[in-house]
């Protein structure tokens, strides 16, 4: 019997093992929900905006490890989708966007809600699709699927016209896919491993840098391996933390422009570098003649792009995370102490702020981190917050930390947040935002409360956009311009009437009892916490400068 090509999109996803989607219907992408209605197999999650589902699906991808899906309708559906997946794309989160569009014979005569959301998301999918035939949405599916979840992750947008949503096509799974053009390579080059494993034994001041691709191969068991086998110290990227445990003693932290001080110093020192999954973006390196000048590098990675883009590879290796760290520490040489450890923990120590003041952000991070004990899923927004929530919430497991790291967009934490609960439903899921991105999707509370989700927010009210301010400070000689709110809404009233509970807080001695109020309650929960906007991120790397000259700290 024939069935409908949007009846075949649903049935090929099923075959794919979806079980949840994150969507907004509209009038191109009917067919597609008028067949998701019969599903039984698929959950449909109602997001209150498209940005909001594709952010959702990257939660629940890098919680999970499945492929994430979002959809949404032609036009204006189609383009709020593109941040959720530009978002995706620079973080290597594997997600299927589908889309609907205008009937194929009006395409390209500027009809109603029609645009060319193929051309405007080609720069950042890794592949996309304009479905021409309805007999290839079986195949197209298939496809997508494989190419976001191997190789390198990340998003696939599969567009589809209405009338070919429409047509009726006899159903069939294809067989194994073979894509002319694309074959990641998984095994690292067996003479390129031997080197790295010969620079290893040679080296006196070694240190690994974590990347996010450490997180996404599921590699943690075989960077703790390496490190202890070889005794080397491990510093990670912002999308690597929670990759090797915070409170493991070969821990540096977080390197990079806010990162931890003794992290920038030991690379700065290094004689060898193993970087491993990461990509080098400026807020890592810093001045990229001062990194690491004294150490050969040995890049791994699974993207043979990233290899030798913003730093020099003495020794590339392209390969799986996983299966290339577990070739090298089969083979290098168990190492005790050394002068280097020694020297490392000399520099070891935390970054401090001022507690004189008022309520700091840092330290409700820490209580929260003190009661969590590091077993908790933390979304973030971006900006001060964010950087705090990296360098005073001690994160011990991985995939527990989720936030936009390579765009950087506002908005991101909440949905990704409802996205990691669904993933990890048994599990404290925790989203640190400032009122600044908070309000840029606020209205997911809804999502939250319709669905029964069980988040707890915790709201840095400073009133304005703290770490914008923070540059101007220091880029703009203090003339501050568009970074104080004139109206902040009452926060939790505003949770109120989505019927979460909330409180606000305004002095530390008010803190222990909040927290555990919130942790404690069962359902979502605010905290609005009033902090001062002019508690700036520190330490800090200035623009131009290599990552060991940190100002404050």
């Amino acid at each position: 019997m024939k069935i409908t090509a949007a009846e075949a999109l649903i049935k090929a996803l099923e075959a794919e093992g979806v079980e949840l989607m994150f969507g907004y219907p509209g009038g191109a992408i009917l067919p597609v929900y008028d067949s998701l209605y019969n599903s039984k197999k698929m959950k449909h999650i109602l997001t209150r905006s498209e940005q909001a589902a594709a952010h959702a699906a990257s939660g629940y991808a890098r919680v999970s490890g499945k492929v994430g899906v979002c959809v949404a309708t032609s036009g204006p559906g189609a383009t709020n989708l593109v941040t959720g997946i530009a978002t995706a794309y620079m973080d290597s989160v594997p997600i299927v966007a589908i889309t609907g569009q205008v009937p194929t014979s009006l395409i390209g005569r500027d009809v109603f809600q029609e645009v060319d959301i193929t051309g405007a998301t080609a720069p950042f999918t890794k592949h996309n699709y304009l479905v021409k035939k309805a007999e290839d949405i079986p195949r197209i599916v298939k496809e997508a699927f494989y190419i976001a979840s191997t190789g390198r992750p990340g998003p696939v947008l599969i567009d589809l016209p209405k009338d070919v949503a429409e047509m009726k096509i006899e159903f069939k799974l294809p067989g194994k896919i073979n894509l002319r053009g694309y074959k990641p390579k998984t095994h690292g080059h067996p003479l390129q491993i031997e080197r790295a494993v010969e620079e290893i034994n040679r080296s006196q001041r070694p240190v690994i840098i974590a990347g996010g691709g450490v997180n996404s191969a599921r590699a943690e068991k075989e960077l703790k391996e390496l490190a202890e086998k070889a005794g080397i110290p491990v510093a990670t990227s912002l999308m690597g933390i929670g990759s090797f445990p915070q409170n493991h003693p070969l821990s540096l932290g977080m390197a990079g422009m806010h990162g931890n001080p003794c992290a920038n110093i030991a690379i700065t020192e290094s004689d060898l570098i193993i970087a491993a999954g990461v990509r080098f973006s400026d807020r890592t390196t810093g001045k990229v003649s001062g990194f690491a000048p004294k150490a050969k590098i040995i890049h791994i990675d699974i993207d043979p792009a990233e290899i030798g883009k913003n730093i020099r590879a003495d020794i590339p290796i392209v390969g799986n995370i996983k299966i290339v760290l577990s070739e090298i520490s089969k083979k290098v040489n168990h190492k005790e102490s050394s002068e280097w450890h020694k020297f490392i923990e000399k520099i070891k120590k935390k970054v401090s702020y001022d507690k004189r003041g008022k309520l700091c952000p840092q330290e409700v991070i820490e209580e929260i981190s003190r009661k969590t004990q590091g077993d908790a899923i933390i979304t973030t927004e971006v900006g001060s917050h964010q950087m705090w929530v990296a360098q005073y919430y001690e994160f011990i497991y991985p995939r527990s930390f989720i936030t936009s790291g390579g765009l950087g967009t506002m908005g991101y934490g909440l949905p990704a947040a409802i996205g990691a609960k669904f993933a990890n439903p048994d599990k404290t899921v925790i989203n640190f935002a400032g009122d600044g991105s908070f309000q840029m999707n606020l209205a997911e509370m809804a999502t939250i409360v319709e669905n029964n989700l069980d988040i707890k927010m915790v709201l840095f009210n400073n009133g304005g956009l703290g770490l914008v301010r923070q540059l101007q400070e220091f880029y703009c000689s203090g003339r501050y311009n568009q970074v104080y709110f004139k109206f902040v809404p009452d926060f939790v009233k505003l949770a109120e009437s989505y019927g979460i509970k909330a409180q606000r807080i305004e002095s530390r001695e008010e803190l222990p009892d909040a927290v555990n109020q919130m942790l404690s309650q069962e359902g979502s929960f605010l905290l609005e916490c009033v902090v001062d906007i002019n508690e700036n991120v520190y330490p800090m790397v200035l623009s131009g400068s290599p990552i060991n000259k940190m100002i404050g700290g």
